[in-house]
Order: structure tokens, then C-alpha cells, then sequence
């Protein structure tokens, strides 16, 4: 497992993770990044799973996988992160469920590699030192138990999250 600062949407891993809105739809941040990337199918198979599982939208803490089309990465695995602050002091279960459920569908994919971004860092408000905290126990947590994906990455976009995450998470 590391910890790297660059774009998501250019790792050559198995699976990307997509810090999704409950929709699926087309956001800003990492998910805009990745829709924009992967072309105009992502967001017409993002339709088609949600309709077809999560009529209602994607629970908090789940995930659902959609090919990568354009992106190099043959999976988008995404996941809808908790709102700090409104889950009523549950915010680091369901971010710990978000990588959890992520690495769980990345084995039944088949994925022998990963790419996470800082999962509920942007507009979503979790103070990105406490998420580092909980990915890097999450994601601990998952290797003690399994020995798939065999690379684990957490890529981040900028110094300070890339800063953050250092200092509050165990990540080699």
C-alpha cells in the first residue's frame, strides 16, 4: 500500500475508485475527473447500474463497479462517501465501509491492483487527516484478511492531502 501524489485517471491499475454522488451522476472533483476521462459511456453505464440496482441511489459505504471505457484502468469502482457531519457521528464507519466494499468488489473482479482518491476529502467536508486515519485501518484491516489486490495505491491530487495523509496514516 501507498501513498502517491499525481491523477487518478492516468494510474495503470486493474480498478480506479470513483468517489461517487449517490446518482452516479457526472460530478466535480475526482468524479468529474474521472467522467471526463473515461468518455460519455461511463456516465450512460453509472444510468444503467444505478437503475437497475439503486433506483433510490447508492447507500453510503457501497459500491458498484461499471467498465473503464476510455480510462487504462479496466474497472471504475464506485463508492458514495459519507457527509461529514451527517450520519450522526457514524462518518468513519461508512468511509471505512467505502473502502471496505471497494476492495471486496475489486477481488471479485478480479483486480490484482487499486487506486483510491481521498474518499469524502472535497465537498463532502471529512477533515482529510481523520480520512487518512480511517483508510489506512480500513485498508490494513482488508489486507490481514485477504491477499488481493496485491497493490494498493491512494493517489491524491494535491501536496496538502498528499501532506495530510502522510502524517495521520501509516502508509509505506
Amino acid at each position: 500500500m501507498r501513498v502517491l501524489r499525481g491523477d487518478i485517471t492516468t494510474q495503470d491499475v486493474d480498478a480506479i475508485v470513483n468517489a461517487a454522488n449517490l446518482m452516479l451522476y457526472p460530478g466535480g472533483g475526482v468524479s468529474g475527473a474521472i467522467h471526463h476521462a473515461a468518455g460519455p459511456a461511463l456516465a450512460r453505464a453509472c444510468e444503467a447500474a444505478r437503475k437497475a440496482g439503486f433506483p433510490e441511489g447508492l447507500p453510503t459505504g457501497q459500491a458498484v463497479a461499471t467498465p473503464g471505457f476510455e480510462l487504462a484502468a479496466r474497472h471504475v469502482i464506485h463508492v458514495v462517501g459519507p457527509r461529514w457531519g451527517a450520519h450522526g457521528g457514524r462518518e468513519a464507519e461508512r468511509l471505512a465501509d467505502c473502502y471496505r466494499n471497494a476492495l471486496r468488489l475489486a477481488r471479485e473482479l478480479g483486480a490484482e491492483s487499486i487506486a483510491f482518491p481521498a474518499i469524502s476529502t472535497g465537498i463532502y467536508g471529512y477533515p482529510p487527516g481523520q480520512a487518512a486515519a480511517v483508510a489506512s485501518s480500513a485498508i490494513r484491516e482488508d489486507l490481514n484478511l485477504h491477499d488481493h489486490p496485491h497493490e494498493i495505491r491512494i493517489v491524491l491530487h494535491g501536496e496538502r492531502d498528499l501532506s495530510l495523509f502522510l502524517e495521520h496514516a501509516k502508509f509505506s
